[in-house]
């Protein structure tokens, strides 16, 4: 058991929690986007379903942002991040929000992976066919222009608004009704572990910045006399 906890540092727990969420997120979206027609749908309870769709923008669907600057967004984001995970397990950070910051990272690069490779080694996925393999370099679009595959749906409360609300009176509604991947789940559960979980960890990197600041101030006041 000693040997187990040296060997899995908190540095190694989190690269192999980062390769298993990718290697599990990208298995999921290449079975679903060469055995489903884009659209189709399987039910597999009735408040779940397995409904191929796919996306140019943020997690969930979301596309109120240019493709291109949401890709290199991303990419900057995860850099980033990733430099904060690395500076946190330097300075010996709780295991739990290493983990985490880990899940949160490891979502956002399975989305990228799809934006930065599935447009070149895939053809494109339509209603009427199912996409397949291609020869890199001649899929259905450029590098960091691919689309992002998303699969599960929780349709959890389906009915219709009585006809006396104003607006929405008559029309259905859906509860919940976004369709999202493994990799957007991972960075969803994520934000709210840390915020639950972790506030601890926010409050000791804003007390530590801020002797770092008055330890600079103070180095700075006797330079000066």
């Amino acid at each position: 058991m000693k040997r187990v906890r040296e060997f899995m540092t908190d540095g190694r727990m989190a690269w192999l929690l980062i390769i298993a969420v990718l290697v599990i997120d990208q298995l999921i979206k290449i079975e679903v986007k060469t055995t489903m027609t884009l659209g189709q749908s399987y039910r597999v309870l009735d408040w779940f379903y397995i409904y191929f769709i796919e996306n140019n923008g943020m997690a969930y669907g979301m596309t109120f942002i240019n493709k291109l600057f949401l890709s290199i967004l991303r990419i900057v984001a995860i850099s980033v991040i990733g430099w904060y995970i690395w500076r946190v397990v330097k300075r010996k950070g709780r295991t739990r929000y290493v983990f985490f910051l880990s899940l949160i990272v490891a979502g956002a690069a399975g989305n990228i992976f799809d934006s930065m490779f599935y447009g070149l080694i895939f053809s494109a996925s339509t209603p009427y066919y199912v996409s397949y393999f291609v020869p890199f370099g001649t899929g259905y679009s450029s590098f960091l222009m691919g689309k992002v595959v998303d699969m599960f749906y929780f349709p959890i409360i389906q009915t219709t608004w009585p006809d006396w609300v104003p607006v929405w009176g008559g029309n259905e509604f859906i509860f919940f009704s976004p369709i999202f991947n493994f990799a957007d789940a991972c960075i969803t559960v994520g934000v709210v572990c840390l915020l639950l979980f972790c506030r601890k960890d926010f409050e000791h990197s804003d007390s530590k910045k801020q002797t770092l600041s008055s330890s600079d101030e103070t180095e700075s006041q006797v330079e000066n006399g």
